[in-house]
């Protein structure tokens, strides 16, 4: 493994894990840039870097890695100062390297394909990163970077890592959204949420395991009308419900091609 130092441009739940983790491996962590003096002394402080709220770099940093809100990673690289030959990549799963303006000469994506949450350690294990580069030696650079935090290795286009990033807003993050509705509605139960812990590991697992194409279950599916209008009535309460299980139904009932 090349003796790398690394610095970053964001104090958030992304650059918090990947710093760590690199950390964690030996790499050195020069600086912690941040508009946040709290969040990013604390970060710097736990990877024994140095933290900055200025754009500038030392020389000793050979990669860069731009982990901030995607509204102002534009602005963010527009201002980075940093030596010539530094490798300065970013981590959006929505952008690709064509945002880097024209006097950053070597850079690239590392967008690990996770949910990052503040509080929570991620298993790193296994873990894709969909990765661009500019030329043949930052490639190299960034499968190395990957595999020392025992990542797996993903060069992917531009346009794919999108597609990629939409699909996962569909996976992750809807479905997410619809574990808080879903608690919404069983709290009127009065019964705890645990008790759908069974459940949520069992759909996940056979997602998996058949492909969820394959492990469909429910009244949509069975186009069970009866019981279909029973849970509307049951979310009279809510107009906004009825119209998401409404929307969802009939899209489970045309992707699975019944009348």
């Amino acid at each position: 493994m090349m003796p790398y130092n690394i610095s970053f441009a964001g104090a958030g739940r992304v650059a918090s894990a990947l710093s760590k983790r690199l950390y964690q491996k030996g790499f050195r962590i020069d600086l912690i840039v941040s508009p946040s003096e709290e969040s990013g002394r604390r970060l710097a402080e736990e990877c024994d870097a140095a933290w900055s709220a200025d754009l500038t770099y030392p020389s000793s940093t050979d990669i860069l890695i731009v982990a901030v809100p995607d509204h102002r990673l534009g602005a963010v690289l527009e201002n980075i100062r940093c030596k010539p030959g530094t490798l300065v990549v970013h981590t959006a799963g929505s952008f690709g390297i064509d945002i880097f303006p024209d006097a950053i000469h070597d850079k690239g994506v590392f967008y690990p394909l996770q949910t990052f949450s503040e509080g929570r350690d991620v298993d790193f294990k296994g873990l894709p990163f969909l990765l661009e580069a500019s030329g043949a030696k930052s490639s190299g650079t960034l499968a190395a970077l990957a595999e020392a935090i025992e990542g797996r290795c993903y060069f992917v286009s531009a346009d794919q890592r999108i597609i990629v990033h939409l699909a996962a807003v569909f996976i992750c993050n809807f479905s997410n959204h619809m574990l808080s509705l879903g608690k919404q509605i069983s709290d009127n139960s009065g019964l705890p949420f645990d008790i759908f812990y069974p459940l949520l590991q069992e759909t996940v697992a056979k997602a998996i395991d058949l492909g969820p194409e394959n492990s469909q279950t429910g009244p949509a599916v069975r186009n069970d009308g009866n019981t279909i209008e029973k849970h509307l009535e049951l979310l009279s309460f809510s107009p906004e419900l009825q119209k998401i299980y409404r929307e969802i139904t009939m899209s489970v009932i045309k992707f699975h091609n019944k009348s």
